[in-house]
């Protein structure tokens, strides 16, 4: 099943019992963000070579959603396998979600589970090089008939979730 849902302004208390009641949510990494001498500094526990700052909260939290999201998206695009996030808790942890465009990806990678491309694309009647770009996070950007029609080769059900 592929599921998005968007939850901007959701506490961590809040995500942790959606979660928990197996409601399907979107990806996100917790940042740990602390203010030191007038700043916000950011760092992400499941990802140590993401770090940086804000002036106020509201700033080092858009920061930290550029940050991730860059350092996913060429870690990603380089074949590198993202890092699982683990549910966090605690003073100073805040969910940043991954970008769409990443996360839709990084699913489409998952769900073709041993498959290559190349067989992929042909069950979809499209070239490989088409296929491709569907798993690469800075050219993806697929139609939802494509979604629909990969759910289907695949035996997938999606959902789309607006909440």
């Amino acid at each position: 099943m592929v599921k998005r849902t968007y939850r901007k302004g959701l506490s961590p208390q809040y995500l942790n019992k959606l979660e928990s009641a197996g409601k399907g949510l979107c990806m996100f990494y917790y940042a740990k963000i602390i203010k030191q001498d007038g700043d916000f500094l950011v760092s992400f526990p499941d990802l140590v070579n993401i770090n940086t700052y804000g002036n106020t909260l509201e700033d080092a939290l858009k920061n930290a959603a550029e940050a991730l999201n860059g350092s996913l998206e060429a870690d990603f695009e380089y074949g590198y396998k993202l890092p699982e996030a683990r549910t966090r808790q605690g003073r100073g942890l805040y969910p940043v979600e991954v970008f769409p465009h990443i996360e839709i990806a990084y699913m489409l990678r998952q769900l073709r589970n041993g498959y290559s491309q190349k067989e992929i694309a042909g069950r979809l009647g499209i070239s490989q090089q088409a296929y491709q770009k569907l798993e690469n996070p800075r050219k993806c950007n697929p139609t939802m008939k494509t979604l629909e029609k990969i759910s289907s080769v695949l035996n997938k059900k999606l959902e789309v979730t607006f909440v």
